[in-house]
């Protein structure tokens, strides 16, 4: 099962777009590759699964069981030829200052992956040397078995920093990017500008794709990619459960104002055999007919806020729905969508759903971000939040999470969410469901109980 992770020394280095360069080059010659990212992100994955066609799925060691990450990996690496795991931040940031927990390296291990390190080498010669070595001896369980050099101001430089890595690690280099603007993917408030929205896209890829054939040495990367121990096989962890979700039909809220589910979300209530539907709150007069819940996850709301408030006849729908009862459950940019308006950065007011009696307001600063733990009744799951926006607090709103934060095994920061009115939850964190088999049986049975009371006030009507 061949497999590598291209991971950096932080966060901005480059190592998106030579991912996204090495993961389109390899699918034009025909090889298909199953795209992986790492931690809680859905703007990258958005773009692997552009480059190569296929799904991309988050591998996250601080929400998942190692057992877990594994056998998601096994799994999405089915009927293809190679794993090409993007990592997050730098390749030993994670989860505060644990030294395996939630980051790339921890992953790495994990899944007995080789690495690629993408080293940044604007401005530095001999200095890259010294930086590829504390990388290579801080944790050296970590298989760093080649370096990649970006922003190299042509080849005279790039051969410099070769020599002295190559001579004073003694790791091989496999080549580099020259400098160059051209190919840089535009960005916004929480990352880069969705794929779907994306200028001159494919254009931009192809570059990127080329620029890696001709200065990256493909053949050595998928050498090294060979290079791997067998993983273990794990049980799936809802075997159990097959067939919990059987005859449900969930309607999905997709389009470019809502895109950030994690795959294997979504994956995973089909495999418990609910059938998933999509609906865009944009451009969409209803959600679709016989839905028995829905799922409005996170995105962009407020870079859309005008064309969602255009569309009154789906709010007005969409309301009724959810006051008559169906079930629903909204992340983050869903939840701000179900209150009564959101506010932008200059203080316009556009008009959303107004199930949720509150208003959601836009600012300039992060108001939650990272992982958090939260409680509702005895269940424990796992979330992550990033958002710059708040939603009012009032008398109106009932929450039903408990959530904290933890530094060093002692509870740091504590604070309610999860609103809960008729039959919708919906909360500013984004759950990953495979950290919490629990948590989506409970959402399961809610919607049933939540279809059992719509039945009961038909019948009685």
């Amino acid at each position: 099962m061949k497999r590598i992770m291209i991971a950096g020394t932080a966060s901005g280095v480059g190592k998106t777009t030579i991912s996204l360069g090495i993961m389109k080059a390899l699918s034009n010659r025909g090889i298909k590759v199953s795209p992986f990212k790492v931690g809680p992100d859905y703007i990258d994955p958005g773009f692997h699964k552009y480059v190569t066609g296929n799904p991309s799925h988050n591998l996250d060691s601080w929400f998942l069981h190692e057992e877990t990450l594994s056998f998601l990996f096994q799994r999405n690496m089915k009927n293809k030829d190679i794993g090409v795991i993007e990592g997050v931040m730098g390749l030993y940031d994670g989860f505060g200052v644990e030294k395996s927990m939630g980051n790339s390296a921890h992953v790495s291990k994990i899944l007995k992956s080789p690495v690629i390190l993408v080293i940044d080498a604007g401005g530095m010669s001999t200095s890259s040397a010294a930086m590829a070595l504390g990388y290579k001896l801080y944790d050296q369980d970590v298989k760093i078995k080649a370096i990649i050099i970006n922003n190299a101001s042509g080849k005279a430089h790039y051969e410099m920093v070769k020599t002295v890595i190559e001579r004073d690690v003694k790791i091989s280099c496999i080549g580099y990017l020259p400098s160059n603007s051209d190919i840089s993917l535009d960005s916004r408030h929480l990352g880069l500008i969705p794929s779907e929205e994306a200028a001159d896209l494919d254009a931009k890829i192809e570059k990127i794709a080329q620029l890696v054939e001709e200065y990256i040495d493909l053949d050595t990367l998928l050498n090294i990619s060979g290079d791997v121990e067998d993983l273990p096989a794990v049980k799936n962890p809802i075997e159990g459960i097959k067939g919990l979700a059987q005859g449900l039909t969930i309607g999905v809220a997709k389009d470019k104002a809502f895109s950030f589910y994690y795959n294997d979300n979504l994956q995973l209530l089909k495999e418990l055999g609910a059938k998933l539907v999509e609906f865009s709150p944009i451009e969409d007069i209803d959600i679709p007919k016989d839905v028995d819940a829905l799922y409005i996850g996170g995105g962009f709301p407020e870079v859309f806020a005008k064309e969602l408030q255009d569309n009154w006849l789906f709010r007005q729908n969409l309301k009724r729905h959810l006051e008559d009862g169906l079930p629903a459950y909204a992340e983050c940019g869903g939840l701000m969508y179900l209150t009564e308006e959101l506010q932008d950065l200059n203080g316009e007011a556009f008009k959303m759903v107004g199930f949720i009696l509150s208003k959601s307001i836009m600012t300039k600063r992060l108001q939650r971000f990272g992982y958090v733990n939260i409680k509702l009744n005895e269940i424990e799951v796992k979330g992550h939040e990033f958002h710059r926006s708040f939603v009012e607090d009032n008398e109106s709103l009932s929450y039903v999470y408990d959530i904290y934060k933890t530094r060093g095994g002692e509870v740091k920061n504590q604070w309610r969410c999860g609103i809960h009115k008729k039959n919708t939850l919906a909360a500013y964190p984004h759950v990953h469901f495979y950290s919490s088999i629990d948590f989506v049986i409970m959402l399961l049975e809610w919607i049933n109980k939540g279809l059992n009371k719509k039945q009961s006030r038909k019948e009685n009507v």
